[in-house]
């Protein structure tokens, strides 16, 4: 199915009903979905402890952590809940960031209480050494070696108890958690995908299985998979801000702008009133990409700076990468370069963060003539590639590298060098194609292949750049820019059956646009034309 016509199926089917209640202390009921996790503990707690297993399900760190502690506080023998507390502390499995030095300490003294007044079960004791087995030594080893270690460890506790779906539940979401973003197999994501579906079957309600196959499905060739658990995944855990934004990660892969932007404006809301601000900071993110593409710029405009009057209060990389991406988007998606080289960055403690804002800088600097602000913006991006390249931070150091690339070739270009800016630009689109995108981030502020093909028509070439616009939306479906590129493309080229389409396809997308940019004004006049 092409990915404008998802928009609608998916709107009718996000926010089924049927989430499952939790007690707040205040006596609210708080929806985080249905589980059963079988314990040892008074059953005046199991449903507390259930709870708090849901909201782990979901991500919801700091809720989780508190329902945990109440369920020992409730119930001091019911020391599993040690496991929840350890588990939610190592943050989103997925992020390949892994907690801080602080929370691991506090995650080990949770371990240390567990074991030393053990649950009266042989399988609880083991979901307590399945999780220690992350922080053994956790100051010695990088995040890749405890994410490998946390995947045997959930493998092994699943073949020793095959009858408790949790254990093989978290086994998928760790066995996910160490795909590569250099496999573009993705082997794990398949293999985690393959132990889910049949829970999803069995359980629906369940927000795990719905949220873990969204993860194992978002990466191109294989996102269609993920829409059943996307349009469900919201409806079932409706309180935990981040079920409501995870639906995104696969309406992006598709191009479902509007259930994006929608999901993300829910999200934000929600997180804001339980204070996760980090997940504010990300559903903004994620909207103001989808406002993007919908040509809905002031809808974008306004969601950047709702989200920027809040004050972050956490360490995670999605607030500081959102703070400087929203802006850069902004300013590019729409063509606005001498806006985006006026942008001022923010530094953060995150190189790869910092560098989107001078990626912008330079690019909008190499595309309006100044060559000079250009190159002391690239050599910014050299200086923050190589601080990366020494902190062996190898996946995010190529991020860098490739805007890197592009903008040394925008800039050959701007100096006259079209042989040498092709060969720059080819360079940077092959690099990000073998290196799949973060979950902290919607998508590249530009995909590098969109820009060679605006690159190729700036040069003449309008049939090769047709060809590298389509590649482009192989793997970033329904994009404003890439339609538009795409379109004069294929009008330079003579191609007028194709133009027409594309320009088509560029007005269906922006049809509930507020406000009148140039690329739906000249794709109305041509298909009027026809």
């Amino acid at each position: 199915m092409h990915a404008s016509k998802l928009l609608t199926a998916a709107s009718a089917l996000l926010f089924i009903s049927g989430a499952a209640l939790s007690h707040d202390d205040d006596g609210a009921t708080t929806k985080v979905g249905r589980v059963k996790f079988a314990s040892t503990c008074d059953p005046k707690v199991q449903p507390l402890l259930e709870s708090g297993v849901a909201m782990l399900h979901s991500f919801w760190f700091g809720a989780g952590e508190k329902t945990f502690r109440e369920v020992l506080v409730q119930d001091p023998s019911c020391t599993v809940a040690n496991w929840g507390i350890a588990a939610l502390l190592m943050a989103n499995p997925l992020a390949g960031q892994g907690p801080t030095p602080a929370a691991a300490a506090t995650a080990q003294a949770a371990i240390d209480a567990g074991r030393a007044t053990p649950p009266k079960s042989q399988r609880e004791r083991d979901y307590i050494e399945a999780i220690a087995a992350y922080y053994q030594e956790f100051s010695s080893r990088g995040e890749r070696a405890r994410q490998e270690s946390r995947s045997r460890a959930f493998e092994a506790l699943a073949a020793r108890y095959p009858e408790d779906d949790e254990a093989r539940i978290f086994s998928a979401l760790y066995i996910a958690g160490t795909q590569s973003q250099a496999d573009q197999t993705y082997a794990a994501y398949r293999k985690a995908a393959a132990m889910l579906e049949p829970q999803f079957i069995k359980y629906p309600d369940h927000p795990g299985v719905a949220h873990y196959l969204i993860h194992s499905y978002d990466a191109p060739p294989i996102a269609q998979d993920g829409l059943a658990a996307a349009r469900r995944y919201a409806s079932i855990a409706p309180d935990a801000p981040h079920a409501l934004h995870m639906p995104s990660h696969i309406f992006t892969r598709v191009g479902a702008w509007a259930d994006s932007a929608a999901t993300n404006g829910r999200a934000a809301e929600v997180a804001k009133q339980s204070g996760e601000i980090d997940q504010v900071y990300h559903a903004a993110d994620y909207s103001v990409y989808a406002y993007l593409q919908l040509g809905r710029d002031g809808d974008a405009r306004r969601t950047m700076e709702g989200a920027m009057r809040v004050t972050p209060n956490s360490a995670a990389q999605a607030v500081p990468y959102a703070i400087a991406a929203m802006p850069a988007r902004y300013a590019m998606e729409r063509g606005a370069w001498r806006e985006a080289m006026r942008l001022q960055p923010t530094e953060s403690k995150l190189p790869f963060a910092d560098a989107l804002t001078y990626y912008a800088r330079a690019l909008g600097a190499a595309r309006s003539g100044d060559v000079a602000a250009a190159e002391k913006d690239a050599a910014e991006l050299a200086r923050l590639h190589k601080a990366l390249q020494d902190a062996k931070n190898n996946y995010w150091a190529t991020e860098v590298e490739i805007q890197r690339l592009a903008v040394t070739g925008w800039i050959a270009h701007a100096q006259g060098k079209n042989e040498e800016a092709l060969k720059f630009m080819t360079a940077a689109a092959d690099l990000e194609d073998r290196n799949e995108k973060h979950i902290v981030t919607p998508g590249r502020i530009v995909p590098a292949r969109e820009l060679l093909g605006e690159l190729l028509l700036e040069l003449k070439q309008p049939a090769q750049a047709l060809k590298e616009f389509e590649a482009s939306q192989q793997r970033e479906p329904n994009r404003f820019r890439g339609y538009w590129g795409a379109a004069r493309a294929a009008e330079a080229a003579g191609d007028k059956t194709k133009a027409a389409e594309y320009y088509a396809r560029l007005m269906e997308l922006g049809k509930q646009a507020d406000s009148p940019r140039p690329e739906l004004l000249r794709a109305r006049a041509y298909v009027a034309q026809r």
